[in-house]
């Protein structure tokens, strides 16, 4: 399949060490508080994840509560299924297929695949996928009039972290990894190695980024998104070389280096896609993160559905029509110096007026 081979072209496709498959679709007719909505809409909406699962504290995470606020809010019926490995993917898709769900989301890049060729076999159904638009068999864009891709532009903001994360550092050196080479992994990892050489530019500066290295495209990744084993070894790795700020973009993974960094005691996370000082354990040792609105770009999708009006239109989240954005620093406020916060806003608007373009090759085009 032609994404299999894009991934491995990339350098980062090995398979994922997981054999069990994915649970069965959950249907449901209440509200996320176990209270039946007040008006039902006939139409159902339906997800499946990718095999880091709907609890990631991640993308996955955040796409399944813009499925919850949909039936909250607008009183549809949904479905969800997770998968637990690459292999349960396009059972599952195939399964909500016959659960006459309206809508079908993919929530990851590596579903490309099974949900464009679900949707070809299924003109009647509309589908969505996060984090990855349509390709043929050469890896050229194809639109597909029942297929939306739900994209973000992530090295904006991320850009706006390597900024901080070499303001912030004391070591002058930070760090950073991916779990699989995919576009959505490396343009985290691209804009943040250039907000880095943007703070070195400005300030005379030396900070070094370890684990990325954005002109060859060479770096660390653990193979998966799923060994927290792993991410603790790479984190100790950067610590042992001396980093006092990493940057994972592993799901899971992440929090098994948030683990080792809270034990050195003197390092900082920054979290990937949602604010990893809200959603995980973490939250005294994560700085900032860099994050996708998936939630509500997902909702806005099943909205359109809805009201009948979905588009193959690609939805881009940036920083100007605010999908995507840094968190707060909430612990950090102290530690990161009131002439770095104002210098983030404006380079915040220089991205968002095209005085500052933040390239990388896996950009939404």
């Amino acid at each position: 399949m032609k994404k299999i081979i894009r991934v491995a072209a990339l350098g980062g496709a090995v398979a994922l060490a997981l054999a069990a498959c994915g649970s069965a679709p959950e249907d449901t007719t209440e509200t996320s508080g176990g209270e039946t909505s007040a008006e039902t809409v006939d139409f159902k909406a339906c997800m499946v994840s990718d095999a880091g699962g709907f609890d990631d504290k991640s993308f996955n995470q955040a796409g399944f509560e813009g499925l919850t606020q949909a039936q909250d809010e607008l009183g549809i019926e949904v479905a969800s299924v997770e998968s637990a490995a690459d292999t349960d993917y396009t059972p599952n898709i195939d399964s909500l297929v016959a659960e006459n769900c309206d809508l079908i989301i993919g929530v990851g890049f590596l579903l490309e695949d099974p949900i464009q060729t679900a949707a070809e076999a299924n003109p009647d159904i509309n589908f969505a996928l996060v984090d990855s638009s349509f390709s043929d068999a050469d890896f050229a864009p194809v639109t597909l009039d029942n297929g939306k891709p739900i994209l973000f532009d992530t090295a904006q903001a991320a850009y706006l972290a390597g900024y901080a994360a070499a303001a912030t550092s004391t070591t002058g050196k930070v760090a950073t990894f991916g779990g699989i080479q995919i576009p959505s992994v490396t343009i985290f990892m691209d804009g943040f190695a250039d907000g880095i050489a943007k703070f070195n530019e400005d300030n005379g500066g030396s900070v070094q980024l370890l684990g990325w290295d954005k002109a060859t495209q060479q770096g660390v990744f653990a193979g998966n998104f799923d060994s927290q084993d792993d991410g603790k070894n790479i984190g100790q790795s950067f610590i042992d070389q001396g980093a006092d700020i990493i940057m994972p973009v592993a799901g899971p993974v992440g929090l098994g280096t948030a683990s080792v960094a809270q034990t050195a005691g003197n390092v900082a996370i920054i979290g990937v896609d949602a604010d990893w000082f809200e959603t995980t354990e973490y939250g005294p040792i994560v700085m900032t993160s860099v994050m996708k609105e998936i939630g509500p770009a997902v909702f806005d999708t099943i909205s359109e559905a809805v009201d009948g009006s979905f588009s193959s239109d690609p939805y881009v989240g940036t920083l100007e029509n605010e999908g995507l954005g840094l968190a707060p620093f909430h612990d950090f406020e102290s530690k990161v110096p009131a002439d770095v916060v104002t210098k983030l806003d404006e380079l915040k608007a220089s991205i968002i007026s095209g005085d500052i373009v933040v390239e990388s090759d896996a950009s939404p085009k």
